[in-house]
């Protein structure tokens, strides 16, 4: 072989290869010919004229995320940072449009979720902020849809991902919530005070009630003895008086029998004479009269009064 054809065969597979070119997956290349667009090559294997076709440049077709932060003011005056992530992609159909008409889009895209998180914000307080950011979102993704639609590009979507208020407005937030909180613990400790005062009153006048009772009965079951006591006597010839002085005389001396047995007691029982039954015997006789005596009394002057 000459010597002179090498060169010629070694830019005869230069202009070969420059004519081959891939296109990734997801992926559009643009192809101008002569500084003038002429094709948009998808994925795959790709020909191009060699020296006459260039790659202009080639755009992803996959969904991309463009994070944006935006320091604004809220209706109540208080500066907040917003992050709002922007998801979007070039639509297929309109590569040449994204390719063409915009030169920085993500500038483009940032400008307009500038412009709308510093129109919806400043119509919030901040804690309509935080509970509306799905509405900010919303607001933000429409408006970029029906501006960017015309760039050939599809808002997927748009997400608030952080709100960041000034390091002094959290702190005064955390006080707030948890002097809240506080109050709150206060209350149900009050309530909890309350209802143990309720039942430990219901418990004692329960138990108040119980001992009133058990006091009667206690008292009734006397009487009852005594009663049964006195008939006893009657029937072995012993008047009542006679009876009722021989029980009294006896508890008597069964209530210092019990006194002496407790070996720690300091009660002393005045009078503790033998006599002492018979004077309580006849002062609770003559007590007795004395009432009946007023009761008759009274029942006559009730009568004289209504005639």
């Amino acid at each position: 072989m000459n010597l002179y054809y090498i060169p010629i065969i070694i830019f005869g597979l230069l202009i070969l290869i420059s004519a081959i070119f891939t296109v990734k997956q997801q992926t559009a290349a643009i192809i101008e010919r002569f500084g003038r667009f002429n094709a948009i090559r998808q994925s795959g294997l790709r020909f191009k004229i060699p020296l006459v076709d260039r790659i202009a440049g080639r755009l992803s077709l996959k969904i991309q995320q463009l994070d944006v932060i935006i320091e604004t003011k809220t209706l109540d005056d208080v500066f907040v940072k917003l992050k709002v992530s922007v998801q979007y992609k070039v639509i297929r159909d309109k590569v040449y449009d994204a390719f063409y008409k915009l030169d920085y889009p993500h500038d483009q895209i940032t400008s307009y979720v500038f412009d709308v998180v510093r129109a919806e914000v400043p119509k919030m307080k901040l804690d309509d902020v935080f509970v509306k950011k799905d509405d900010i979102a919303i607001a933000v993704k429409r408006e970029l849809n029906e501006a960017m639609i015309e760039y050939g590009y599809d808002i997927i979507k748009t997400l608030v991902t952080d709100i960041d208020p000034d390091a002094q407005v959290k702190e005064a937030m955390n006080r707030i919530n948890a002097s809240e909180r506080e109050k709150i613990a206060a209350q149900f400790e009050g309530d909890a005070a309350r209802i143990l005062i309720v039942e430990k009153a219901k418990a004692e006048a329960e138990s108040k009630r119980l001992q009133g009772q058990g006091i009667a009965d206690q008292r009734r079951e006397i009487a009852r003895g005594l009663e049964e006591s006195v008939e006893v006597l009657n029937k072995v010839g012993i008047n009542s008086q006679e009876a009722s002085a021989l029980i009294v005389v006896t508890q008597h001396y069964d209530t210092l029998q019990a006194i002496g047995g407790e070996t720690n007691s300091n009660l002393i029982l005045l009078p503790n004479s033998p006599q002492a039954g018979s004077t309580m015997l006849n002062d609770m006789v003559a007590s007795f009269t004395a009432s009946n005596q007023i009761g008759e009394a009274m029942k006559k002057s009730k009568k004289k009064t209504e005639e």
